[in-house]
């Protein structure tokens, strides 16, 4: 089944991963801000000051000593203040995208230019013209903007105050945040995302051993918050804009796969998936929490605080699409494991019928047509795969080429995944491959892993030139984009 004429061909960037200009233009600072750099090896931290004055890091996800806060230290490599920096390349970057025929591009807008610490009566000036001013150089190529409204980036004000999203004052203050950026470019920005990758507190218990179980419950809490916030944003964008479409964005799909046909791998990955996938996916898509979630608040202890009006908003806000990202699969077993995926993440037991990427990460494209077909089985929406690609160490040549033979196979397969799924009777609507032009890996915060079709020449100590260099698969996707996805010689 060929991709239809309107299919959204076109990549993903997030703004902490690819701005830079991290104190220009008035921008407050990100909780992201305060990330060190990390490496497959090497784990990221946050840095610190402690209650007496001293300084200190923990890794990430990490809660801090008591009495301390999160501050930028002399002496560490922060990548996301300069990243690509997009916030002064984004002239030639989206001059690029459009050479390779993008439809959309997903983006995300920081919170901190808008609001710098998140509690301000006024915008940002300077913040709101910086984004209008991307929006018209999109509109110049005939690219729709995808923006995603919160892509791991909070201000760190809020983090440091309230203590985050685990606080409801959040709730008020995102809403004021989204009806500005609503206003503000109504007619030049259609397509909006929530949160990126919403559900990953939820697993974030499975990456860290140890995970304090305090931090599991307050992990609901501070979800039960997003939910509301999400439900109040897609209301208010239909409000301002009738045209709106605001979908969520799901960490992964459906994608873990029993080891054995035992059946007590089977209700494993039941139970995995309803936590980690379907307990956020059916609030967003249908307004209330499922069947099995006091099944899953019971086990955690959670006693969440729900108030007649969350149950309102949950109801009339629902998604207008569903959107997730999909990299790779996973196994879960009941039984001892001989081998383990290694990497990055905790991938649990290797697939035996699977190859693996240096980080750890299988390369299955049916993975992908069968999330599509369970996502859709299940709520019905319209679909979006808008985060999928390979991270690999690319090498520039010293002619300015990249060969990347690798990621044109990877794309290539799961390209033609979705054309499967959409002969399945999937409503596909569009796809962007994460990182279309290379930018800091957000689990490693290293340059290394790179994803993009455009090299950026950058380093993970912050060393390089910034230029940019086309890769062969620049030249592939193009082509597979200016066919419809019909040539992917």
């Amino acid at each position: 089944m060929p991709f239809p004429k309107d299919f959204l061909w076109g990549g993903a960037t997030a703004a902490n991963q690819c701005e830079g200009g991290w104190n220009e233009g008035g921008k407050g600072l990100a909780a992201s801000d305060v990330q060190t750099a990390g490496s497959l090896t090497e784990p990221r931290y946050t840095t610190y000051i402690d209650k007496d004055g001293n300084p200190g890091k923990v890794m990430v996800f990490q809660p801090l000593p008591e009495g301390a806060h999160r501050a930028v230290l002399p002496g560490y490599y922060y990548p996301y203040h300069e990243a690509i920096d997009f916030y002064h390349h984004y002239k030639e970057d989206i001059a690029l995208f459009a050479e390779m025929g993008f439809k959309v591009l997903r983006m995300s807008i920081a919170w901190t230019r808008i609001y710098p610490n998140g509690v301000e009566e006024t915008p940002n000036q300077a913040g709101l013209d910086f984004y209008r001013n991307v929006f018209l150089e999109l509109k110049k190529y005939g690219i729709e903007p995808l923006v995603t409204i919160q892509h791991y980036d909070v201000p760190l004000y809020l983090e440091e105050t309230f203590g985050g999203w685990k606080n409801r004052r959040l709730i008020e203050l995102f809403d004021r945040y989204t009806e500005t950026i609503f206003r503000e470019y109504k007619g030049l920005v259609k397509y909006w995302l929530t949160f990126n990758e919403i559900n990953v507190p939820l697993m974030i218990k499975d990456l860290i051993p140890g995970y304090p179980a305090e931090n599991i419950r307050q992990d609901f809490q501070l979800l039960h918050h997003q939910y509301v916030a999400s439900a109040r944003a897609v209301k208010r964008a239909h409000e301002i804009d009738p045209e709106n479409v605001v979908g969520c964005m799901i960490g992964g799909g459906p994608s873990t796969y029993p080891l054995t046909c035992d059946p007590k791998d089977v209700l494993l990955v039941q139970e995995k998936l309803q936590e980690s996938i379907y307990y956020t996916a059916d609030v967003m898509a249908k307004g209330a929490y499922p069947y099995f979630a006091p099944k899953i608040w019971k086990k955690y202890g959670v006693n969440l605080d729900i108030t007649p009006e969350d149950v309102v908003d949950l109801q009339q806000g629902t998604v207008d699409m569903i959107t997730y990202s999909y990299y790779s699969t996973s196994c879960a077993t009941t039984h001892p494991v001989t081998e383990t995926a290694g990497g990055n993440l905790n991938m649990g037991p290797k697939n035996p019928y699977l190859t693996y990427n240096e980080w750890g990460w299988s390369l299955d494209p049916d993975g992908l047509r069968y999330s599509l077909n369970e996502y859709y089985a299940r709520y019905h929406l319209p679909l979006m795969v808008v985060e999928n690609g390979l991270g690999a160490s690319d090498t520039l040549e010293a002619d300015g080429t990249v060969h990347d033979p690798y990621r044109i196979a990877y794309v290539k397969a799961h390209v033609q995944a979705m054309e499967a799924a959409m002969a399945d009777g999937v409503d596909l609507r569009g796809y962007t491959p994460w990182g279309c032009i290379d930018l800091v890996s957000a689990s490693t915060g290293e340059m290394k892993k790179r994803y993009g079709f455009i090299y950026v020449d950058k380093n993970n100590d912050g060393t390089g030139t910034l230029k940019r260099y086309r890769k062969d698969s620049f030249y592939w996707y193009k082509k597979c984009i200016a066919t419809n996805g019909e040539d992917l010689t």
